[in-house]
C-alpha cells in the first residue's frame, strides 16, 4: 500500500496560500514548511513496558521562512485555522516585522545573503509501505515484542535483563513557495533487541537491530537476530583486553559505517565550512583516502530511514560522491550554506522539527563496496582483528581527528581468526592517515539506520550510514 497523505495537511493547505500570498507581497522571498508527522513506541524490559505516540521526529507544525534586504528570519507555529488564515498572516508580518526592525535599531551583524532562487517544482510522493505506525495493533505488537524479552531472558541464565524497543513514524511534509509546491509521504521503522548478561562481576550487552523505510511489518525480523544478540553478549562476557598498538584491521559494515558518519559526517557538513570550522574546506580535490575509497551521501544513495524526497528547504533530494577513488570531491550543504557557499544545495537541509532551524546534516552516509571476499581479507592479514558492532564515535572537524569506540574484537593471525574475542575496543587516528591505508573491500555492503545524530549537544535528526568490509591499518587501544 501507498502511505497516505495527511489529511490535515490536505485541509489546511488553502489557508497556508492564503498566508504565502500575504507574505510574498511583503518579502523578496517566502517558503512554507509544514509537517504531520504520527508515531508510535513501543519499550519493553522485564520491570517495564511503555507505549507511546511519540518518537524522534512525530511533530505536527508549520514554519515560514522569509528574506528581505539580504535578511533572513523565520516563524513557527503550531494552532492554526485555515479560516482565519488572513489573521494568522497578520501576526506573522507583525511578528516579522518586529524582529528586521530590531534587527536594524541595534545595528546588528548580519550575513548578508542572497535571495533563494525558487525554480518551479510539483512533486507529490507517497512511498509504498506494509502497514502504517497509526493502524498498528499495539496490543498484538506488545505481546510480540514481550514474547521476545521473555524467550531471551530465558536462553542463558545469565541474562539479568533484555529491553527490547520499536518504533515507527508516518512522516508527512508540504513545502510551499511562489512556484514549488512539493509533498512527500512515507514510513520508516527500526526496532532493538538488546540482551543485558552478567557473571557476578561483569555486566555486557548484545545489541541488534531493523531498520528501513517500511512499515511495523519490520519488527517480525527482529525474532532472526535474538540468538546473535545473546550469543554477542556471551562473548564480550568472557572477552579480554586487547594490546594497545597499531594493526591491520577488518571493519564489519556496521563498524565502517561508524568511521563514514565520523570521518565525513560534520566535518564536510558545509555549514562548517562557512564558518571555517572544519578542515575539509581545505581538502577539496585532494587526497583523502586510498584508491580502493569511494564514498556516497545522500537521501537517494541508499532506502533506509532517512530516505526522503526532498529536504526542509523543500530541495530535491540527491546522491552525492564525496570521495571518488580516494579523493575529496566536495562536501553536502544546506540551501543557505550553498548561496553563501557559491555552490549548489545538495538536498540535505534538515531540521530536528518545525521549531527548530535548518541545519546541513547527513542522511546515508556510505562507502562503495571493492571486489574481495570476508575471506580473502581475513587471509591477508598476518596478526590484526575483525572489529564489530559499535558502541559510539566522535570526530574533531577542525583538526580531522576521529575516535570509535567498537564493541568487539576477533583476533586474526596468520590468516585465520583465532577464536580470542578482545572489548571493548577503542580506536583512534588521523582521518587522512586512517582512510589511505584502505587496501580490500568486500562486495556486499549494508546499510544501519538506528538511533540517530545531533549536532554539537543538541538538534537531532535521523541518519543512516554503512558499508562493505574494509581492511586498513588502525590505532587500537
Amino acid at each position: 500500500m501507498k502511505a497516505p497523505f495527511s489529511p490535515y495537511l490536505t485541509g489546511i493547505r488553502p489557508g497556508l496560500q492564503v498566508i504565502l500570498s500575504r507574505l510574498t507581497a511583503a518579502f523578496d522571498y517566502v517558503s512554507i514548511l509544514a509537517t504531520d508527522s504520527k508515531g508510535l513506541a513501543v519499550r519493553i524490559s522485564r520491570h517495564q513496558r511503555s507505549v507511546s505516540d511519540a518518537t524522534m521526529t512525530t511533530e505536527r507544525g508549520v514554519v515560514v521562512r522569509v528574506c528581505r534586504d539580504g535578511l533572513y528570519s523565520e516563524y513557527a507555529f503550531n494552532r492554526f485555522d485555515p479560516a482565519k488564515a488572513d489573521e494568522k498572516a497578520d501576526e506573522i508580518l507583525s511578528a516579522l516585522r518586529s524582529q528586521f526592525a530590531v534587527l536594524k535599531a541595534t545595528n546588528s551583524a548580519v550575513y548578508d545573503t542572497p535571495v533563494l532562487p525558487d525554480e518551479p517544482a510539483t512533486l507529490f510522493v507517497e512511498k509504498e509501505t506494509g502497514m502504517l505506525p497509526e493502524e498498528t495493533d499495539i496490543k498484538a505488537l506488545v505481546e510480540k515484542l514481550v514474547a521476545l524479552q521473555e524467550a531471551a531472558v530465558a536462553k542463558d541464565e545469565r541474562v539479568i535483563e533484555c529491553m527490547v524497543n520499536a518504533q515507527s513514524t508516518h512522516v508527512c511534509k508540504l513545502f510551499l513557495t511562489q512556484n514549488r509546491d512539493l509533498s512527500q509521504s512515507y514510513v520508516y521503522s527500526e526496532g532493538v533487541i538488546v540482551p543485558f548478561m552478567s557473571d557476578g562481576e561483569k555486566t555486557v550487552n548484545g545489541y541488534e537491530g531493523v531498520s528501513g523505510i517500511v512499515g511495523p511489518e519490520i519488527f517480525d525480523e527482529l525474532a532472526s537476530h535474538l540468538d546473535k544478540a545473546v550469543s554477542t553478549a556471551a562473548e564480550l562476557l568472557s572477552a579480554g583486553r586487547i594490546e594497545p598498538g597499531e594493526y591491520d584491521v577488518i571493519t564489519s559494515p556496521e563498524v565502517s559505517g561508524l568511521i563514514a558518519h565520523e570521518a565525513f559526517g560534520h566535518g564536510v557538513e558545509m555549514d562548517m565550512f562557512v564558518k571555517n570550522r572544519a578542515l575539509g574546506k581545505e581538502y577539496i580535490d585532494k587526497r583523502v583516502g586510498s584508491d580502493f575509497v569511494t564514498m556516497h551521501e545522500g537521501a537517494l544513495c541508499a532506502e533506509d530511514v532517512t530516505t526522503y524526497a526532498f529536504d526542509d528547504e523543500g530541495t530535491l533530494a540527491g546522491d552525492v560522491v564525496e570521495i571518488e577513488r580516494g579523493i575529496l570531491r566536495t562536501g553536502v550543504c544546506d540551501a543557505l550554506s550553498a548561496l553563501r557557499l557559491g555552490v549548489k544545495p545538495t538536498g540535505n537541509g534538515k531540521r530536528e522539527n518545525f521549531e527548530h532551524k535548518v541545519y546541513t546534516r547527513m542522511t546515508n552516509t556510505i562507502f562503495d563496496s571493492g571486489d574481495s571476499t570476508l575471506d580473502e581479507m581475513i587471509a591477508s592479514v598476518g596478526h590484526g582483528y575483525l572489529l564489530e558492532g559499535m558502541e559510539s564515535g566522535m570526530e574533531d572537524p577542525k583538526h580531522w581527528g576521529i575516535q570509535c569506540i567498537i564493541k568487539m574484537g576477533r583476533e586474526i593471525k596468520d590468516g585465520k581468526l583465532t577464536g580470542k574475542v578482545v572489548a571493548p575496543i577503542i580506536m583512534t587516528g588521523y582521518v587522512p592517515d586512517l582512510l589511505g591505508s584502505v587496501s580490500m573491500l568486500s562486495t556486499d555492503r549494508e546499510v544501519f539506520g538506528n538511533g540517530g545524530c545531533g549536532k554539537g549537544h543538541k538538534e537531532w535528526v535521523k541518519v543512516a550510514d554503512g558499508g562493505p568490509y574494509m581492511k586498513m591499518k588502525a590505532r587500537l587501544g
